[in-house]
């Protein structure tokens, strides 16, 4: 049985305490972070140390984006895909476990893609659709079982936003979006893990702006943070949960961290 966690933590030395807090009470064999906000030589290496995260694999960036995959398993990288075509650090994929035998397992921040939904008139959306095409051609290339996991910064069904007509034409949520998501899905076959868990009737969200303060009552949510699996490894996840009382830590993190644990 492994247990894997991802959070997009918005600066990892911000929040340290809680990252924490949740690696005390939840115990993942790893944790996938995203926007750490770190360049790797002032990540803090020290702290994961004392809490038993012996093995880390870190790609960060001084103040911006970056990721950080930290195990309490052997781990080994073997990846870091620019996938942003500029060199921002938005991806790390490591080997969790036996050398050609453990788990692929890749850890990805994906540009949010500014304001405006066209790439025309905002490059940055350009920029979110060709990331994401690069990542659909990588996933024709993928033959072994693996794991992606972090801020996709796309909520693709209706009821992973609060309102699927009032969000149509919000970047994370246009059906542009969508379509270049549902074509890095098709090229391998991935299986997205929390939506096996919670019905797509349902309302489903990992993410709330800090510009309403009353986030809870509220509940204007989107589920941007997604665990996808290969076909092989899907079956094999025996749990799948998102920790909605993060949101509620003092200055808390926008997103909420997921734990899906499988029985390889």
């Amino acid at each position: 049985m492994i247990s894997i966690a991802t959070w997009n933590i918005n600066s990892v030395r911000l929040r340290l305490d809680q990252v924490e807090r949740f690696l005390k009470e939840q115990q993942p064999d790893v944790l996938c972070l995203q926007e750490i906000k770190v360049a790797e030589h002032l990540f803090p290496h020290d702290a994961f140390e004392k809490m038993g995260y012996t093995h880390r694999a870190v790609h960060g960036q001084k103040g911006y984006h970056g990721v950080a995959t930290i195990s309490k398993l052997p781990l080994k990288e073997l990846t870091r895909h620019d996938w942003q075509d500029n060199g921002e650090a938005r991806h790390v994929g490591v080997e969790v476990g036996g050398a050609g035998k453990g788990l692929l397992l890749e850890n990805v921040y994906i540009p949010a893609g500014g304001d405006e939904p066209d790439r025309e008139v905002n490059p940055k959306f350009g920029q979110k659709l060709d990331f994401l095409e690069r990542m659909a051609h990588w996933a024709d290339t993928v033959d072994r079982p693996s794991l992606i996991v972090g801020d996709f910064n796309i909520a693709p069904f209706e009821h992973d936003v609060w309102s699927h007509k009032a969000l149509l034409k919000v970047v994370s949520h246009t059906p542009i979006e969508i379509e270049a998501l549902d074509r890095f899905r098709n090229a391998h076959g991935w299986v997205d893990i929390g939506r096996e868990y919670v019905p797509h009737a349902e309302k489903s969200y990992s993410w709330w702006s800090y510009r309403n303060k009353d986030w809870a009552a509220s509940n204007r949510g989107r589920r941007l943070d997604h665990m996808w699996a290969s076909p092989e490894l899907a079956p094999q996840a025996t749990s799948h949960t998102a920790h909605l009382d993060c949101r509620s830590w003092e200055r808390p993190s926008d997103h909420i961290p997921l734990v899906t644990s499988f029985d390889l």
